[in-house]
């Protein structure tokens, strides 16, 4: 049985392979340095140096790269990557300590990490050693207004999925929803919908409505599987709106709904039953609507 290659082997052969030859020579001389002095002092000269020696280039990846990423690490994303955070962590999976050490220098790092650090270090969540002790640090990092850092975390990552409790994944649900950024890119969306979560949403969309602000379509997704009684109300509003993204969201929802009610306010809207049933319309459809609508 051939053995699926370590993350890290894979970032190392595509740096290697996009980088022009001095900046890959420097890669690979810091890299032996941080293989023999895993000191703190000297990872953060190494990172301090990143961007001066590598660049920002988007990390480069074909399609295979990405089918060998998920099979490295179960829904591992690294396509929106660029070089200098690939090098980054690269770099601190390799300086990694025992548990502890590491979680603590983790936490350090991204106390008083830069806008770009920050990213750098909580997108490589999904590979790092001792996952399970960066979950505090991780929680700490979805509370975040900034969406580029908030997105390190929640998009493309199973981290989340893999190590939240559910209260801090519905959190991180809330607070993208929040912010402004969208759900689809979240991993593990509908695997981890739960009944609190679907409340908790409803509750906020109320909130939403009664300061005349609109609501993500993308909220009723968390919410159908759970929808009944003020929720389908809820979702009834959403099916009557003049937006079609809207309309799809709520005909989506109410297709996951198990009330009769539902199935009933379903067969109302058949041009959206029908694309349902076809396969035409799913969440992958309404995102691609969405982005569309928002240019």
């Amino acid at each position: 049985m051939t053995r699926s290659p370590a993350p890290t082997e894979l970032l190392r052969q595509w740096l290697d392979r996009q980088l022009p030859p001095p900046a890959a020579a420097w890669l690979r001389e810091q890299s032996g340095k941080l293989a023999v002095d895993r000191s703190e002092r000297t990872l953060q000269i190494s990172l301090g140096m990143v961007v001066r020696k590598i660049g920002r280039d988007d990390l480069a990846l074909t399609p295979a790269d990405l089918e060998v990423a998920a099979t490295a690490r179960p829904d591992w994303d690294p396509s929106r990557w660029s070089v200098d955070v690939a090098t980054r962590v690269l770099m601190l999976a390799c300086s990694a300590e025992e548990r502890d050490v590491f979680a603590e220098r983790f936490t350090r790092l991204c106390r008083y990490a830069d806008l770009g650090e920050s990213i750098a270090l909580y997108s490589g969540l999904p590979v790092y050693p001792h996952p399970e002790a960066l979950v505090d640090q991780a929680s700490e990092g979805i509370r975040t207004n900034m969406r580029a850092v908030f997105e390190a975390i929640a998009h493309r990552s199973p981290y989340p999925r893999d190590h939240f409790d559910v209260q801090r994944w519905n959190q991180m649900v809330l607070k993208a929803l929040f912010i402004g950024s969208t759900l689809h890119p979240v991993v593990g969306l509908d695997a981890r919908a739960n009944p609190e979560l679907a409340r908790i949403l409803s509750d906020y969309a109320h909130e939403r409505w009664a300061a005349g602000r609109p609501v993500s379509p993308e909220l009723w997704r968390c919410l159908g599987p759970f929808a009944q009684g003020g929720m389908l109300d809820d979702l009834e509003r959403a099916a009557a709106s003049h937006e079609a993204t809207e309309r799809m969201a709520a005909a989506l929802a109410l297709s996951a709904s198990p009330d009769q009610r539902a199935r009933r306010m379903l067969a109302g809207m058949p041009d959206m039953s029908d694309a349902i049933a076809g396969g035409r319309l799913n969440w992958d459809a309404l995102a691609d609507a969405m982005q569309a609508a928002h240019g």
